[in-house]
C-alpha cells in the first residue's frame, strides 16, 4: 500500500502574538511544530504501512527550514520526505496550495491513499484536503475517526456533530483526519538517528512540476488575508454578593434599569 501525507509546518498557537500595530503575526522567537492533526494523519499512514506492507511518504510545501518537521515525520516512520520550497509558492492561499500539492503528487505517482490532517491551527479552513482531492479527481472523505481497509475497499468513520457516519469508498482516496482518531507515536532513539544520517530530503521546486505559474503563490490566490488583529473586549462585568435574595433583587434592579426586563 503507497501511501502519501500531506503535512505543514505551523507555529506553535500557544507561544503566537501579534504586532498591535502592524497587525501581523510575530513570528521571532515562535518554535514550530507539524500541524496537530498532521501527526494523526501520519500516525494512521504508518499504521496501515505495518498491516499491509508498503510505502510513506511525506509531502509538504514551506521554506526551507520547514525541513525540521520532515525530518520529524521520518524520524517517526515515513519511509520518504519531499519539501516543496520556491519563492514562487509564497503566498499561496488554500487553492494555490493545494494545486501545487497536487501537481507534485501527480510527479510522485503511484499512491493507494492521500493521507490529510482536517485542518491547520494556523488557519483553520479545512479546505487544502477537499481542494486536493478536486485537483486529483479521486474521492475523498473528511473528518475521519476510525479507518478500516477490506482489500481494495476502504470504510471509515466519517465525525458528525451529533456521531457519526460509515463511508465506503473504493481506491484511491483521499481522507482528512481528526484528533479523535488515534495517538501520534514518539520517534524512537534509533529513529531519530536514522533520520539525519540515512534519510535525505527531497526539494522540489517550481521548475521541477508541471504547473501553470499564474496558479501559484500571490498570483494563484484569489483570496488574501487584508489585516490580523487580537479581538477586543471593553465590557466589564460586576459580581454580585450577598444572600439569595438580595443579589437576586439587585440583579432585577440593575436589569430594569437597562430594559432589559
Amino acid at each position: 500500500m503507497d501511501i502519501i501525507v500531506c503535512v505543514k509546518q505551523v507555529p506553535d498557537t500557544n507561544e503566537v502574538k501579534i504586532d498591535p500595530k502592524k497587525g501581523t503575526l510575530i513570528r521571532d522567537g515562535i518554535p514550530s511544530i507539524i500541524n496537530p492533526e498532521d501527526k494523526n494523519a501520519l500516525e494512521a499512514a504508518l499504521r496501515l504501512k505495518e498491516a499491509y506492507q508498503g510505502k510513506v511518504t511525506v509531502l509538504s510545501m514551506g521554506p526551507p527550514q520547514a525541513e525540521v518537521a520532515l525530518k520529524e515525520a521520518l524520524a517517526m516512520g515515513a519511509d520518504e520526505a519531499i519539501l516543496l520550497s520556491d519563492r514562487a509558492f509564497a503566498g499561496s492561499d488554500t487553492l494555490a496550495t493545494s494545486y501545487t500539492l497536487a501537481r507534485a503528487i501527480e510527479k510522485i505517482g503511484k499512491y493507494d491513499l492521500i493521507f490529510c490532517g482536517r485542518q491547520a491551527i494556523d488557519g483553520d479552513t479545512a479546505q487544502v484536503g477537499p481542494e486536493l482531492a478536486e485537483h486529483l479527481n479521486i474521492p475523498q472523505i473528511t473528518y475521519v475517526r476510525d479507518i478500516k481497509v477490506n482489500g481494495s475497499t476502504i470504510i471509515v468513520q466519517k465525525a458528525l456533530e451529533d456521531g457519526y457516519a460509515v463511508v465506503k469508498s473504493p481506491l484511491p482516496v483521499l481522507l482528512t483526519v481528526i484528533g479523535e482518531l488515534n495517538e501520534p507515536r514518539y520517534p524512537s532513539a534509533k529513529g531519530i538517528v536514522d533520520a539525519f544520517r540515512k534519510h535525505e530530503i527531497t526539494f522540489w521546486t517550481a521548475a521541477d512540476l508541471n504547473v501553470d505559474k499564474a496558479r501559484l503563490g500571490l498570483d494563484g490566490s484569489p483570496t488574501q488575508v487584508v489585516k490580523t488583529f487580537t479581538p477586543t473586549n471593553d465590557r466589564s462585568a460586576e459580581i454580585l454578593h450577598g444572600d439569595l435574595d438580595q443579589v437576586v433583587g439587585t440583579l432585577v434592579g440593575k436589569l430594569k434599569a437597562k430594559n432589559l426586563v
